[in-house]
């Protein structure tokens, strides 16, 4: 199959959170991690680590972590969705569908990819939040070379709220943190453009007034 080009990926790269159970060949597992790798970081340091999680029981206890996390975070929201001015109230409830849709088969989902930080030094939500920085970069990287390649991606913070939790599921050492979880597979949907509001009213040159 013939790979996107960089343009056609940033403007098509949707969120895709229904995924088929059907495998991904390892090779491309390892790809996505690979472009991934070539992201900048802080200083150079280099310190993102990456885990592929494929093991059913591994992934079960991660989907656990999940639920718990986005039933925290949309459960207030559901009764009281309030549209946006680039989204309707049909758009987000349809958006809130399908993380809750993920909620319930995540544990089925081919490849679950954790990006982490060695931090140098014992972990803290201080500690983590300044790392972030030197990850989101590669996230970024992974999901565009998951678009190109066919692969449905959308990253997701909320199954690694309890931090010693996460840490014990993946057995991390006291001095990595995990950042973002992506679910990688096949899409069920179908792929299309992204909708973001005009350059125009977030674009300012010099000043911003």
């Amino acid at each position: 199959m013939e790979e996107m080009g960089l343009f056609d990926a940033m403007y098509n790269c949707r969120a895709m959170r229904r995924l088929d159970t059907k495998p991904v060949p390892e090779d491309m597992l390892i790809k996505l991690v690979d472009a991934a790798n070539q992201a900048p970081s802080g200083s150079n340091l280099q310190n993102g680590r990456w885990l592929i999680v494929r093991d059913a029981t591994v992934k079960a206890e991660l989907a656990a972590l999940n639920r718990a996390g986005v039933e925290g975070y949309l459960a207030p929201q559901m009764d009281n969705i309030e549209p946006l001015s680039h989204q309707s109230v049909d758009r987000r409830r349809k958006m809130m569908d399908a993380v809750l849709w993920q909620v319930e088969h995540m544990h089925e989902i081919p490849a679950l990819i954790i990006a982490c930080m060695e931090l140098g030094t014992k972990r803290d939500p201080m500690v983590l939040g300044r790392a972030g920085g030197s990850i989101w970069p590669g996230v970024q990287n992974l999901l565009l070379a998951a678009r190109a390649m066919g692969l449905g991606a959308a990253p997701t913070t909320l199954a690694l709220i309890d931090q010693d939790a996460v840490a014990k599921v993946l057995h991390l050492p006291e001095t990595m943190g995990a950042i973002c979880l992506i679910p990688v597979g096949y899409p069920l949907g179908r792929f299309g453009p992204v909708t973001r509001k005009p350059v125009e009213e977030i674009l300012r040159f010099d000043t911003w007034s």
